[in-house]
């Protein structure tokens, strides 16, 4: 593609495992993309295109998904998937990271930050409307039949009709790259994710990211993120930036491209 920011997708064994990422733009501040539970890195490729314009950009292929690391060897618990982003981000001797987590992935640059303390090197943590589910919460909105019924089709083999069952509103593309990646997703690691939305603290962790930038993005079509979650979130973050793309659902930059920048763009300070 003429003008493209991609450079190259590589294998890394960081954590114990083999970890992979793709890489965008190679200039600028280091920004580490971890997209939410059914998204392998390759199905954010049109966000980071862009971002490659501004960022030293990179997907990461969390572990259970995409070309990563999977199987019932592993752990897929919050913990060992927020070391992993800490051990990829030493291994690339990355420094000063911003970190943009979409919906599980900003879950997992929340305990990154804990765990890693003042030697995390994310200097700024940006949540993509991330689940605020969690012990005595309300239930993640979304069922969890939804996610293993279409994880199964595509083991089997789907089109993008009939990934339109699933996701109704995606353009062609869209719904081609699901249809061919999805099955990537090791039921083991998204049922572990999923059912970690309701059994991790992650608000717990927040006294943790009062040392460093905290924005949030908030999906205005979405049910994820409430006005009284904001209200929370700001009682626990007096220093959190919020952004809103308005008429997004929770997967932002699918319904609204334009509208994820433009919120992505106020937390960054930058235009995109």
């Amino acid at each position: 593609m003429t003008g493209t920011t991609f450079l190259y997708g590589r294998h890394v064994h960081a954590n114990g495992i083999r970890q992979h990422v793709l890489r965008y733009g190679g200039h600028g501040p280091a920004l580490l993309l971890v997209p939410g539970i059914t998204s392998p890195a390759v199905t954010w490729g049109f966000v980071a295109e862009r971002l490659g314009r501004h960022f030293d950009t990179w997907v990461l292929d969390v572990r259970g998904r995409g070309l990563s690391e999977s199987g019932e060897h592993l752990d897929y618990g919050l913990d060992a998937c927020a070391d992993d982003v800490l051990a990829l981000i030493r291994a690339q001797d990355l420094h000063q990271v911003i970190l943009v987590g979409h919906s599980m992935g900003g879950r997992h640059g929340i305990r990154a930050v804990k765990r890693g303390g003042a030697d995390s090197r994310i200097a700024h943590l940006i949540m993509v409307d991330p689940p605020v589910s969690g012990p005595g919460r309300r239930a993640y909105p979304s069922a969890w039949p939804w996610y293993e019924d279409s994880i199964r089709e595509c083991q089997q083999g789907i089109d993008a009709e009939r990934m339109r069952h699933y996701c109704a509103t995606w353009s062609e593309e869209q719904l081609r790259l699901r249809a061919e990646w999805l099955h990537t997703c090791d039921l083991r690691a998204i049922r572990t994710s999923y059912d970690g939305f309701h059994q991790d603290d992650v608000h717990a962790d927040l006294p943790a990211l009062t040392g460093i930038r905290t924005g949030l993005m908030v999906a205005g079509r979405g049910d994820v993120i409430l006005p009284e979650d904001e209200a929370e979130l700001r009682e626990q973050l007096p220093d959190l930036r919020i952004s809103r793309a308005p008429d997004a659902g929770h997967m932002i930059p699918w319904d609204d491209l334009e509208g994820f920048f433009r919120a992505l763009s106020e937390l960054l300070d930058q235009p995109l």
